[in-house]
């Protein structure tokens, strides 16, 4: 069954098998000991902390190991804040950051602190000018991600790197999604990873904090790594993951020239023959492994589980797939398409096959979810036309708002008004990104009695 959700979790790297196994042999016992096993446990421990380092493009002294990349995140943020609470309390982040730090920050809002969220184009990119422009002289730090986990778009970490320099405020990079494929350029202050990213084992994180970077460890004090990660360290799973870490750097050139050709094909393929399809995410500056891409009148959790049921692991981005009527924190900061969100992330060793039997199967699961759902499947002839036009979709989750707007669109003149009524959170995306698909124009939001109104005009 083929798996394409290396983003959320990379299956196990046999490296990484190998030296868990030789490491629970070796590695069990207290490494801050000074008899003879736990000697062996600090050079293991050492090692791991030397290999990972020269990975992440630090000093060993700069990197202690986290029990995930969450905590090294949580970890990462509320010691810089503290370490530089003299400066001020605002923090910088942009708006499509890992939840973690968009939980981080708001944790810090609560308490009293002031946040910043720098808005990203349609591609999902930051525009460097307009991040310095939102640092502060309270400016404690600044967020970045290196890349994001669902569209994949690299941002410009080196220029924002040198705008915070001059401004003198630490960046913090979350490389979680990046790390696996090289180090992050640019001069970035503190740098966060997750093991099970790479192939790794779950349950490892990384936090480096260069030489200099103000910065103090919240919680009770701990003794073990630098005080920065309190608890016993999971010694094992810490020379796995450093292990694993080595070994996808070594495959990293030659394996993302190959992922990116299937993702260059599953972009192409997928326009071709999937219509009404938005492909998101910046085409050229994005991770070599992952594409996503967003199918109009379709519901999100059906298409997963009828991908999973033609033998395919995929993820989505999309509010349908979740217990919320939020969409996506990213594809909402972007203004893409939501519905029928899909996320491939292809794992190392991803078969040529196996991808095309995926671009073989998707068009026809999209038409059936589409027909299931009553879709249109070609603009409805006008031979008479209304004036204007409401329709009531109280209380029906997307994408069958959009459906409906699709029927009757053709119903009404040129120039003439169709409003939508709607109390789903993703319309307030999904009507604007039909309405930019369709060539017809998005007149704006309304408020209704109950939920929104959304006025769209008809211009062909």
């Amino acid at each position: 069954m083929p798996y394409f959700d290396a983003a959320s979790a990379a299956p196990l790297h046999p490296v990484a098998r190998q030296a868990l196994l030789a490491a629970l042999d070796e590695g069990w016992a207290d490494p801050a000991r000074l008899y003879r096993e736990g000697r062996r446990a600090r050079l293991l421990l050492d090692a791991a902390r030397e290999a990972a380092a020269d990975a992440v493009g630090c000093r060993p002294d700069e990197l202690v190991f986290t029990s995930s990349g969450t905590t090294a995140v949580h970890a990462g943020i509320a010691g810089a804040l503290s370490g530089r609470r003299r400066v001020g309390r605002h923090l910088a982040l942009s708006a499509v950051e890992h939840s973690s730090v968009l939980h981080t920050a708001a944790a810090h809002e609560a308490a009293g602190g002031t946040v910043t969220q720098v808005p990203v184009g349609r591609s999902g990119a930051v525009d460097p000018a307009a991040y310095g422009g939102a640092l502060r002289p309270d400016t404690a730090l600044a967020c970045l991600q290196s890349a994001n986990h669902e569209v994949g778009t690299e941002q410009p970490v080196a220029e924002v790197a040198a705008l915070c320099a001059e401004a003198g405020v630490p960046l913090l990079v979350d490389a979680a999604q990046s790390l696996g494929w090289g180090p992050v350029a640019g001069g970035w202050s503190l740098l966060t990873g997750s093991a099970h990213k790479w192939g790794g084992p779950a349950g490892v994180g990384l936090l480096a904090v260069r030489k200099g970077v103000r910065f103090a460890p919240q919680g009770p004090a701990g003794e073990r790594e630098s005080g920065r990660a309190p608890g016993f360290e999971n010694l094992p799973a810490i020379v796995a993951a450093a292990a694993s870490l080595r070994a996808v750097r070594d495959e990293a050139a030659a394996e993302a020239a190959r992922l990116r050709a299937l993702v260059d094909r599953i972009r192409s393929v997928v326009a071709e023959r999937v219509g009404d399809v938005e492909v998101v995410g910046d085409p050229e500056r994005r991770l070599p492994h992952l594409v996503t891409f967003s199918c109009l009148y379709v519901d999100g959790e059906t298409l997963l589980h009828e991908l999973d049921r033609h033998g395919f692991s995929v993820s989505s981005g999309s509010s349908c797939t979740s217990s919320t009527l939020e969409p996506s924190h990213v594809l909402k900061a972007m203004g893409v398409l939501s519905e029928g969100n899909v996320r491939v992330s292809l794992p190392v060793g991803t078969a040529e096959a196996d991808v095309d039997r995926f671009l073989e199967v998707l068009p026809g699961v999209v038409a059936e979810v589409r027909e299931r759902l009553g879709a249109p499947v070609a603009s409805p002839p006008s031979p008479s036309l209304a004036a204007s036009l409401v329709v009531d979709a109280l209380g029906r989750r997307c994408p069958i708002p959009v459906i409906e707007l699709a029927k009757v669109i053709g119903e009404v003149p040129v120039g003439a008004t169709v409003t939508v009524l709607a109390d789903d959170e993703a319309a307030r995306l999904d009507i604007p990104a039909w309405c930019e698909m369709r060539e017809q124009e998005y007149v704006g939001e309304e408020p209704a009695d109950r939920g929104s109104a959304y006025v769209v005009r008809r211009l062909s």
